[in-house]
Order: C-alpha cells, then sequence, then structure tokens
C-alpha cells in the first residue's frame, strides 16, 4: 500500500515510518514542515529506500497537499503533523490553532477531494487516520480509573482544546461526508529520537550537564507512559484494519508520576553514569520545584 504520513519527521511519525519501511513492502510518502521539532536524524536508517519520499512543506498550504495527492495517490492517510508542546501552547497558541486546526481542516478537505475522484474500488480501500491525544479528555479526578473511548472531552490547555477540536472536525467530514476516517487516542510517549524538551529527555540532559531538574508543583502528576514502537505499531494496526468511524485509546498501562519518573531517571544515572557532577553525591539532589503551570491537569 502507499501510505502519506503528516509529520513523519517528527518523534511519533518518525517511529511509524521507520517499522514500515524496515518491517513491510508499503511505501511511505512523509510530508513535514520540518520545523524545531522535525529531526531527519530519525529517518537515516530508511531515508535512501526507494520506497521512501519526503515532501517538504505546511499542511495549511492547499495547493502543494493536492499537487502530493495527485502525484503519489496515497491509499491511507496518517495525520500526525502537530504542535504538541503544552508549555509552549501556553506562551503562544497562535500556532497550535494554525497547525492543529486549520491544518486538519485542509488535509480533511484536500482528502475528501481526492477520495471523491477515486472509482469505487480504490474508494473502499482508502483511510484516513487522525491521530490524537488523551489529553483531549482532560482532568481524570478519578485516579483508579481510566479514560474510555466514550469519555466525555473537557480539554484544560491551548495545545488539548486545538487537538480536541481537531477530533471533532474529523468525525464531522466522516458524517457529513461519509470521508473514511479512523481516531487513535495516545497516552504520553517515550523512546528514541524524543524532543528533548519533554520530561524524560530533558531531565536526563539537565541531569548529564549538572543543572538542576524542574518539575511543576509537588510533581503528583500522573501519566500512562507508552514506549513509542509499541506505539508506531498500534497505530498501523488501526490504519490498516480499525472500523470505520471508530476512535481507539491506545495506553501502556505503566500510570506513574512526573516526581516517580524524575527520580527513576537520577537513580538510572547514578548507576550508568557514577561521575556525578560537581558537588552532589546523586542526581535526585539536583531536584528543584517550580511553580505549576497554568490549567496542569493531575492525571491522563
Amino acid at each position: 500500500m502507499r501510505i502519506l504520513i503528516t509529520g513523519g519527521a517528527g518523534f511519533i511519525g518518525s517511529a511509524v515510518i521507520r517499522h514500515l519501511l524496515l518491517n513491510t513492502n508499503h511505501e511511505v510518502i512523509n510530508i513535514d514542515k520540518l520545523t524545531y521539532a522535525g529531526n531527519l536524524e530519525s529517518l537515516k536508517q530508511i531515508e535512501k529506500s526507494n520506497k521512501y519520499f519526503l515532501e517538504v512543506f505546511d499542511i495549511c498550504n492547499r495547493q502543494l497537499l493536492e499537487k502530493a495527492f495527485n502525484k503519489y495517490k496515497p491509499q491511507i492517510v496518517m495525520h500526525l503533523a502537530a504542535e504538541s508542546h503544552v508549555d509552549r501552547s501556553v506562551d503562544n497558541p497562535n500556532d497550535f490553532i494554525q497547525t492543529n486546526i486549520f491544518g486538519t481542516f485542509q488535509l480533511l478537505e484536500v482528502s475528501r477531494k481526492f477520495w471523491n475522484s477515486l472509482d469505487l474500488v480504490k474508494r473502499k480501500e482508502f483511510r484516513f487516520h487522525h491521530v490524537s491525544t488523551d489529553e483531549v479528555y482532560g482532568d481524570l479526578r478519578n485516579l483508579e480509573s481510566l479514560f474510555t473511548e466514550d469519555t466525555p472531552y473537557n480539554p484544560s490547555s491551548p495545545y488539548s482544546a486545538s487537538k480536541a477540536s481537531a477530533d471533532h472536525l474529523v468525525r464531522a467530514w466522516h458524517k457529513t461526508y461519509e470521508l473514511p476516517t479512523v481516531i487513535t487516542n495516545c497516552s504520553n510517549n517515550y523512546g528514541p529520537f524524543h524532543f528533548p524538551e519533554k520530561l524524560i529527555p530533558l531531565m536526563i540532559i539537565k541531569s548529564i550537564q549538572g543543572n538542576n531538574l524542574p518539575v511543576y508543583g509537588n510533581g503528583n502528576q500522573i501519566r500512562d507512559w507508552l514506549y513509542v514502537e509499541d506505539h508506531a505499531k498500534a497505530l498501523i494496526k488501526v490504519a490498516m484494519g480499525g472500523s470505520i468511524g471508530e476512535t481507539y485509546n491506545i495506553g501502556g498501562k505503566s500510570a506513574i508520576s512526573n516526581i516517580e519518573v524524575v527520580k527513576s531517571i537520577c537513580h538510572l544515572l547514578d548507576e550508568f553514569s557514577p561521575n556525578h557532577p560537581k558537588g552532589i553525591s546523586s542526581y535526585d539532589e539536583l531536584i528543584i520545584h517550580v511553580d505549576d503551570r497554568p490549567g496542569h491537569d493531575l492525571k491522563y
């Protein structure tokens, strides 16, 4: 199959592409704007594959989207391109509204136009897979329960609100225009090529450099962690075989508080990098607590 992936140079998108090209015979078209979060090093393994095609442009550009669809004629679209850092969305929500909402709208419209141009057999093969986040559900106040696909949306940040908006657009395009869509909502990912402003790589880098490890509030916010390559396999499974119109939650069932994550990193570094920065005997001495961010959810 020919699969068009948006945001394929990003953390999760690159894991999907690596898995597809290293383990299947599918062809992949990667559309990526290559912003600060795009990392072509994550695709070095496969960049010379004759089944891989890279197009560098913004998904908000409908003309270039239409050109790419007409050129490559994808059978599956996996939409991962997004602004995704909550702190950045608090400081500057504009980019999140533009990319996550308007960009998704443009991609849906180009996909709909392309899908309508196909013959009946190819129309039945086509899929639009939108990759979202558990943050659209907001704060899970009952710490013993889990989000389900029926949990009401209650986003707390500009980032999660923009992703919730995109989810609603995808559902509307399915119901109104019958575009064959599926949606996935995942928990926190970690793993190779994680962007260094995210919690786990940030804490590793700051520890090794001997810098303070800032933890929001008391650090008791709980997240469910999912290994990115496991997530990539799940995404491909849904894209290939998920039921049209359905939503699938993808989690790791590995819930842990932020402070526990940071302390675990410190203790592992004590073992694997025992030459501590001057003045400390354990990396957890670098932990400091800072003011909590606005609208910080307790648990996803």
